[in-house]
């Protein structure tokens, strides 16, 4: 058995999450401190989304093509960074869109391919995933958190600097990741066409989609949500933090809730906790104790959430297909899902208000869950259950 690289892994997701933490809840404030409509700041930030409907795909073509997934890793974290240099220089919507359009592009390309490759060197114990993962969650926290108290000192345009910090951090780590042997299966491997021809594949990504699309505007609106309503922006980044440290516990835990619960009756819990947590956003934000709660629920609603959909995905895509499994995966959830999401609720936003926004991302959310209910109709259709011996997550 080969050495596992798991601290230049776990390196690698922590930089990229904690780019997330800095960025998805402070740029919409950035944004709006530029005079930006909500309309103006959804379109801006559902480039993050849009180039995630087939840029993973791209990218996963040409590692496939080119076999070569670590190598086009290091490109994206290089063309990352430099694309983001354009920040510095743009303040009119026109020139934003383009700067944000090309960040999207090469961003969104490595971290199907960065997963792939995590599940290879861990072919043998592949229940490791969690473990190595949750140091991304950790990223998330000291970015949220330190990025939040920066924030309530310095200007706004600081941040732009922080991002920087983060998008180095990755290209860093991308250059010490080593590549890993592709696990191939013995015999003729499926084509993508044909899994995807499944009812229980076409059933999870359409929830996977709804879920993402739920999610929309909490990720673009939920930091404006709480400024408006007088929090701090220290108290914003805790709150974002407590989420993820709910979504840390879920990863650590995540072995044994899997092979306990089984990963349908894990995906059916975190969507039924989704249809409370955005209607808890919505309604209760003058209440710091419901709004705590409902972060608690991030555990449910992104953490177990996405390790139960991912290991799905790893089963169902075997040999070859795994880095265009991982791919479509994060194309249709959180590339066209959160497209949907981050453009329905920037109208919405303007149109209703904060609490019908935040309803109907709830009744995403309770679509998704219908979908897994009457989609995936057993344990075994997923793929692993309370009794089975080593479950892919």
């Amino acid at each position: 058995m080969h050495s596992l690289p798991y601290w230049r892994l776990s390196g690698y997701y922590f930089f990229y999450f904690a780019f997330i933490g800095v960025f998805s809840p402070y740029f919409g404030l950035y944004l709006q401190s530029l005079s930006f409509s909500a309309w103006d700041i959804g379109l801006l930030m559902s480039q993050m989304q849009l180039m995630r409907l087939f840029a993973p795909y791209l990218w996963g073509a040409l590692a496939d093509r080119l076999a070569q997934r670590v190598t086009v890793v290091r490109l994206a974290a290089v063309l990352g960074l430099f694309g983001f240099s354009a920040f510095f220089a743009v303040r009119d919507f026109a020139p934003m869109l383009v700067a944000m359009a090309l960040l999207a592009f090469f961003w969104s390309a490595a971290l199907p391919l960065v997963e792939t490759v995590t599940f290879d060197h861990l072919r043998e114990e592949p229940a490791r995933y969690s473990r190595i993962r949750l140091w991304g969650s950790i990223g998330f926290i000291v970015a949220v958190m330190g990025t939040g108290l920066l924030l309530d000192r310095l200007p706004l345009a600081s941040l732009l600097w922080v991002i920087v910090g983060t998008l180095g951090g990755i290209l860093v780590y991308a250059l010490f990741i080593p590549e890993a042997p592709s696990h191939a299966l013995p015999g003729e491997q499926p084509l993508v066409g044909t899994i995807l021809r499944q009812a229980r594949v076409r059933a999870l990504f359409a929830a996977c989609f709804a879920m993402s699309a739920a999610h929309g505007a909490l990720y673009v609106f939920y930091s404006i949500h709480l400024t408006e309503h007088r929090y701090s922006k220290f108290l914003v980044g805790c709150l974002w933090s407590l989420g993820v440290l709910a979504e840390i516990v879920v990863f650590f835990f995540m072995v044994t809730l899997l092979r306990r619960f089984g990963l349908r009756t894990i995906l059916l819990v975190s969507f039924a906790a989704a249809v409370v947590r955005f209607l808890v956003i919505g309604l209760g934000v003058e209440h710091l104790s419901l709004i705590v709660a409902a972060q608690l629920l991030h555990g449910l609603t992104f953490g177990a959430y996405h390790a139960a959909a991912i290991a799905a995905v790893n089963r169902w895509f075997p040999g070859r297909c795994q880095a265009r499994g991982q791919a479509l995966y994060s194309s249709v959830s959180f590339g066209a899902g959160g497209l949907l999401g981050s453009l329905l609720s920037g109208w919405t936003w303007d149109a209703w208000g904060a609490a019908p926004t935040y309803a109907l991302s709830s009744v995403l959310a309770l679509l998704g869950l219908l979908l897994v209910a009457t989609g995936v109709t057993t344990e075994a259709e997923v793929g692993g259950g309370p009794s089975s011996r080593v479950v892919d997550a």
